[in-house]
Order: C-alpha cells, then sequence, then structure tokens
C-alpha cells in the first residue's frame, strides 16, 4: 500500500529579494517513489520563508520575511489544503525562524534584523494570540544609532530550535558569535536566559543554523560568514556548550560563498551544510565516540542558492531547495557512505527556502 504525506513549500515573494514566489505551495508526496503531486497554492503570501507545524500537525505556521508578522493556517488532514486563521506582529523586523513548544501552546519566534526573540500564545483553534514576551539577545552592544544590517557587532538571532530533550531553546547569534540557550516558563509565556547563558563561536564566524545528534551529546553549526562547521559537546542537563571543532566546508578557497543549511542525517552519522556560492552540500561524517567530523565529499546541489535542505520522513530522500534557480532537487541519501545520488526528480518552484513535511 503506498502511502502518502504532504510538501509545504515556503519562498522568497517580494522584489526586494529579486523573487519569483508567490506563496505558501502544497504538493501530496508518494513516499514509495518521492513524486510529488501539485494540491494548492496559497497566494497574496508576503515572504513564508520559513513554516513550523503544531504539535498535531493540525496548523501551520509562517514568518513573513522582512516583515514584522507571523500568520496561522489550519490544515485539512485530508487534503493537505490550508485555510488561514489570523496573523500577528511579532514587535521586531526580519523574522526568520520559528518554534512550537513542547506543550503546544506557544510560539517563538526569532527577529533577525532587530536582535529579539519573541512568544506568542497559541489559542485552542490554532490561532495566534499578541505576544506574552519580547527577549532582546543578551551581550548585544547598544544599537541606538547603529546601522542595525550589519553583519557583526550587533545581536542577529537566525534560528530558535528546540534541543532533543525540549528543554532548550537554543539561539545561535550570527551578530555576535554566541549560540544562547532559552527556558520557557509556560506558566507565563516568558523566556528565561539560560546559566550559563551561551556558547562560543570563532570570531567572525557567524554561526547561523544548528542541528543536534539524535542520540549523542553533540551540535552542528553551520557558519555564515567563514563557511565553517562548527561541532560542540552538547550538555542537555545544563545548556552548555563546549567547541570541540572547526572544518571548512569548501574543499579550496571559494570567494563570495556563504554556509546556509546543516542537518545531521536521521542515522546520526553524517552532518550535511549547504554552500551558498560553491553550490554544494560538504558530508562529513561522525566519530560517534568523539563527535568530531571529517570530511567526505561535496555534491553539486543541481542549482543556484541552496538556501534550506530536509530530510522526508522517511530518511530515504534529501530535498535541496534551490533559492535562485527555483528548483527544488531530490537526492536518495545513503545511510552508509553519507552519499547524496540524484534521483533525477526536480521541482519547478519560485524561489524556494523552506520545505516541512507531513508525518507519514
Amino acid at each position: 500500500m503506498t502511502t502518502e504525506y504532504f510538501a509545504y513549500v515556503g519562498c522568497r515573494t517580494t522584489k526586494e529579494r529579486n523573487a519569483r514566489g508567490e506563496g505558501i505551495s502544497v504538493y501530496r508526496v508518494d513516499s514509495a517513489t518521492g513524486e510529488w503531486t501539485f494540491v494548492q497554492l496559497v497566494g497574496d503570501v508576503v515572504n513564508p520563508s520559513f513554516l513550523a507545524f503544531d504539535r498535531n500537525q493540525e496548523f501551520l505556521y509562517t514568518v513573513h520575511g522582512d516583515r514584522s508578522e507571523v500568520s496561522a493556517f489550519r490544515i485539512d488532514k485530508q487534503t493537505g489544503q490550508l485555510t488561514f486563521i489570523n496573523q500577528q506582529s511579532t514587535e521586531g523586523k526580519n523574522p526568520v525562524h520559528l518554534v512550537v513548544d513542547p506543550t503546544n501552546r506557544y510560539l517563538v519566534v526569532a527577529n533577525y534584523i532587530s536582535g529579539t526573540l519573541a512568544v506568542l500564545p497559541i489559542n485552542s483553534d490554532g490561532s495566534l494570540a499578541p505576544l506574552t514576551d519580547l527577549v532582546k539577545s543578551p551581550g548585544s552592544p547598544d544599537t541606538e544609532g547603529v546601522d542595525l544590517y550589519l553583519k557583526q557587532g550587533v545581536s542577529h538571532p537566525h534560528h530558535c530550535p528546540l534541543d532533543p530533550t525540549g528543554r532548550f531553546i537554543v539561539v545561535p547569534d550570527l551578530g555576535v558569535n554566541k549560540l544562547f540557550a532559552y527556558q520557557l516558563d509556560t506558566s507565563h509565556g516568558k523566556l528565561i536566559i539560560n546559566d550559563p547563558a551561551f556558547g562560543t563561536a570563532p570570531e567572525g564566524s557567524g554561526p547561523r543554523h544548528i542541528d543536534f545528534h539524535p542520540n549523542q551529546p553533540y551540535a552542528y553549526v553551520a557558519s555564515e560568514l567563514d563557511s565553517t562547521v562548527v561541532a560542540y559537546r552538547f550538555d542537555a542537563q545544563t545548556g552548555e556548550f563546549k567547541l570541540l571543532q572547526t572544518l571548512s566546508t569548501l574543499p579550496e578557497s571559494i570567494k563570495g560563498n556563504t554556509c546556509g543549511e546543516v542537518a545531521v542525517a536521521p542515522s546520526g552519522k553524517f552532518v550535511y551544510i549547504s554552500n551558498r556560492g560553491h553550490n554544494s552540500v560538504a558530508i562529513f561524517t561522525i566519530d560517534q565516540s568523539t563527535g568530531l567530523l571529517s570530511p567526505v565529499g561535496w555534491e553539486p546541489t543541481q542549482g543556484e542558492t541552496p538556501r534550506f535542505f530536509t530530510f522526508d520522513p522517511t530518511g530515504e530522500f534529501f530535498y535541496v531547495a534551490n533559492e535562485d534557480s527555483d528548483s527544488i532537487v531530490q537526492f536518495r541519501a545513503d545511510e552508509t557512505s553519507g552519499a547524496l545520488v540524484p534521483t533525477g526528480q526536480v521541482v519547478h518552484t519560485g524561489s524556494p527556502v523552506c520545505v516541512v513535511f507531513s508525518r507519514e
């Protein structure tokens, strides 16, 4: 019996981003073949650049990149189609990432330009209530009169995922080269900075995104500015990060490259990093006893500017969203070697920058 699930694709839509996207696209996916069938376009959605489900996958939330809002949609579980519910302000500039907490009661959003984290309650009908907290990243200098678009010296939280235990919200801050850890007070909808408050990243590296080993105490960060991957030992009890290793994500010196996404394979054996410029996915093997990485190789993404990639729910297929060539390219991920083998299947859609899959 063929099992199907749904894919939801976020994109860039504005002229300022030189974008060709039109909104959130919904596809039905055959898990056996990986074939995608178009279902719906939710148009008139500005820069739905990152998407997240609630814990029961009844609702979908999106940030509006370069703006100051986040929107909620209801999911029809039979058809996969979306229905708009409501929108709320994040009270910050350029929300770039969002996550629903383990209690399914709060949405946490990272505002990149304004250097803040917003907490918005989720109502029982999936709608969003006005925020209950807005926290400025600690360690950032007084930004009055400072150019907030500077890449360094000003707080720029770029990611706010949960650690594997769900205890901590971990925030790579590209502008101040730190990894902050927070806990969420679900009684009041308030973020509490952890003690220790942060792990350090190499100066000027620009930590962008983080992913965690599924069953070992390791975490891996894609550094946007210096094209490196940084390995950490992560203590899930204390929230402490210990830097272990820094490696280049490039086979040689490439000018104009920035790193985008990072993912640890479901097996925990490999780490993948996207190179925007070199237009490749760098593949590293993980030493399970130490967490240290060794390069395996580089797979061309068959497109330009791979801002995002992800595994599908089966872990068999790996999808790369090439923002500037309007394509989502399918690869088969080899569990033994870590190699990414193109299948020949390509989904053509404008300026894709995020893909999330419903569970099988």
